[in-house]
């Protein structure tokens, strides 16, 4: 492996480079959560930040003790990549952002028969189903901009020539009311794997990551009927939840929170949507709790980037990024705190897992128009 795993104290490590953002609230956070019972190892990856109590960015592995508060409140957050027949030449960026359209609206009776056959019971969010949210989620369509390995591309079934869509979303409200549950009858208390509490939350997690990948899947479905083209999903992969794993002979449990498994097969890590996004090929190893960074990761805290950015650009001035792509988002608040100027350079956080022997990258790729939100949601 290489240099950019660092021990930093017994069972905490951190993959970085010397020259990627760490914030030092996030590290303590790390440090902390490395305190927790039955807490075997904490491993922060390269966009690590501070999150409310907990790390973002970061794979937490424990023995027998399951940590709801560590997964979060989006359970099943995730990314799915999907190939696209729409030719990446000749774009008409008005057409596609005009064709596009509105999918921040409840699914209309056209999908209800698409619901039916997804096979997972009610659970009261349906509503939310095909649905983006806030915060950092998004959908993208996006050009090959470099080819790293035409051999994987070919085992993706990948076309150089046209546009992929990827879809940056996950369990919507049904996460954060599977969280509220516990904590509001467990606090933020680890609980044991085998007892009433524990099982009854595995199957509510398990049952929103597949709502989750459901979610995505309309999502990507809405739009590509929106642009009058065809597609089919190369990849769907979650970076919020909790899986049974053994690490270096110890049974136990790897929660993730914005953390990308490594042992699940390729991964896209994407950059802020003014940046590029990478598809790689992931070298599974325990240093890193088989796990990658999920992003570029937050370099501000949302409370700060209206102040920081807003003498600089005008709202619609951030429609327009500097890699020439659009960005479509109609809540004014949502679009600075999401602006990449917030976000670290996704080629320091790749470099530092390339050079730690995690990744092997297959391509670059380029945002050519992102979905945020258009209307109310």
């Amino acid at each position: 492996m290489g240099n950019c795993i660092r021990n930093l104290s017994a069972g905490v490590s951190l993959v970085a480079s010397d020259s990627t953002w760490i914030e030092d609230q996030a590290i303590q956070q790390l440090q902390t959560t490395a305190k927790l019972q039955g807490m075997q190892r904490v491993v922060g990856m390269p966009d690590l930040h501070p999150g409310r109590g907990y790390p973002v960015g970061a794979a937490f592995f424990s023995s027998e003790i399951l940590y709801p508060a560590l997964v979060g409140n989006d359970i099943g957050c995730g990314m799915a990549l999907w190939q696209t027949d729409i030719s990446s030449a000749r774009l008409n960026l008005d057409k596609l952002e005009k064709k596009i359209g509105n999918i921040d609206t409840e699914l209309d009776e056209h999908w209800q028969e698409d619901l039916a056959q997804l096979g997972f019971f009610a659970t009261g969010h349906e509503h939310a189903l095909g649905t983006i949210g806030g915060g950092n989620h998004f959908a993208e369509l996006q050009q090959i901009d470099e080819v790293h390995s035409s051999e994987l591309m070919e085992a993706l079934e990948l076309d150089p020539k046209s546009l992929l869509l990827l879809v940056h979303s996950g369990s919507r409200g049904l996460g954060e009311a599977i969280l509220r549950r516990h904590i509001d009858r467990h606090g933020h208390d680890g609980i044991a794997v085998d007892c009433e509490a524990g099982i009854d939350y595995l199957q509510r997690h398990d049952e929103a990551l597949r709502f989750a990948q459901a979610n995505r899947r309309l999502i990507a479905e809405r739009i590509l009927v929106n642009l009058r083209a065809r597609g089919r999903s190369a990849l769907d992969i979650n970076h919020n939840l909790v899986s049974p794993a053994t690490v270096e002979g110890v049974s136990g449990w790897i929660h993730r929170k914005g953390a990308t498994p490594s042992d699940q097969g390729v991964v896209v890590i994407p950059g802020s949507r003014g940046d590029y996004s990478y598809l790689v090929q992931p070298v599974p190893h325990a240093a890193s709790l088989y796990s990658l960074a999920h992003g570029a990761g937050r370099k501000w805290i949302r409370g700060d980037c209206k102040g920081r950015l807003a003498s600089r650009f005008s709202f619609d001035q951030l429609k327009r990024t500097a890699l020439g792509s659009r960005v479509i988002c109609e809540d004014r608040g949502l679009m600075y705190e999401e602006a990449p100027e917030a976000y670290k350079s996704i080629d320091s956080v790749v470099g530092s897992l390339l050079e730690a022997g995690l990744i092997r990258i297959i391509a670059r790729l380029k945002p050519i128009l992102t979905y945020k939100r258009r209307g109310c949601c």
